[in-house]
């Protein structure tokens, strides 16, 4: 297709669609690759803390946005809109930051990351080291309760048919990649495949409670998976 060009876009429903925009030209650039490119005309964009002030440039934080495509709120739920919308910014939930040039590079959702030993830990970078494990053919990462750090990291794996791996070897294999901080503390294998939405995305929500269902039974940490 030689007279197509891609583009990759940022945004939700609640922001009209998109928010920001990576334009083909931006691909060759390497350190803009990974990021979701530029707001969008008529589109501001910020990172705030936990106060909902701006932070500095390449500081993580909420990502949250404002235009004239913001929703007006949410069907008869005042008070989920009142939790998102405040002064004008919608304030997506997803985690990031912008660089010196503004673009914006996400993290992960807030609700996903996991806070362990007064270390914050996304759990997407511990799923992306996952995924480039050849037997790992699909991987969920959550915060599970901890006595003594507060959350640690644990995993729910599948397994590509055929393969194996131990909870050690796919522990020791994160250790390679990321700092030890992260490391997944435990794991659990299964068979089928992760519960997943209409679109595709793994419903983590399902996945903590049933690992809150199981009324404190303890994640495998060592073992097999087929």
């Amino acid at each position: 297709m030689p007279d197509w060009e891609f583009r990759q876009i940022y945004g939700m429903t609640e922001t009209g669609g998109f928010a920001t925009m990576l334009r083909w030209e931006d691909h060759a650039h390497a350190n803009h690759i990974k990021s979701a490119g530029q707001p969008a005309p008529g589109v501001s964009v910020r990172i705030i803390d936990t106060n909902s002030a701006s932070v500095a440039a390449n500081v993580l934080g909420e990502i949250s946005i404002r235009s004239n495509a913001l929703m007006d709120g949410y069907l008869n739920n005042p008070e989920s809109t009142q939790a998102v919308l405040r002064d004008g910014w919608m304030h997506t939930g997803d985690a990031g930051y912008l660089d010196e040039q503004g673009f914006l590079f996400v993290a992960d959702r807030y609700k996903d990351m996991i806070v362990s030993g007064g270390e914050n830990i996304y759990s997407i970078e511990v799923e992306r080291v996952l995924y480039l494990h050849p037997s790992v053919q699909e991987a969920a990462v959550i915060g599970v309760s901890h006595e003594q750090w507060g959350e640690s990291v644990h995993v729910l794996v599948v397994l590509r048919q055929g393969q194996q791996a131990t909870a050690q070897e796919l522990m020791q294999f994160c250790r390679e990649h990321i700092a030890g901080y992260k490391v997944p503390r435990s794991i659990d294998f299964q068979d089928q495949p992760l519960p997943t939405t209409p679109v595709g995305k793994i419903r983590k929500n399902v996945i903590r409670d049933a690992y809150l269902s199981r009324s404190g039974s303890q994640p495998i940490t060592s073992g097999k998976g087929a």
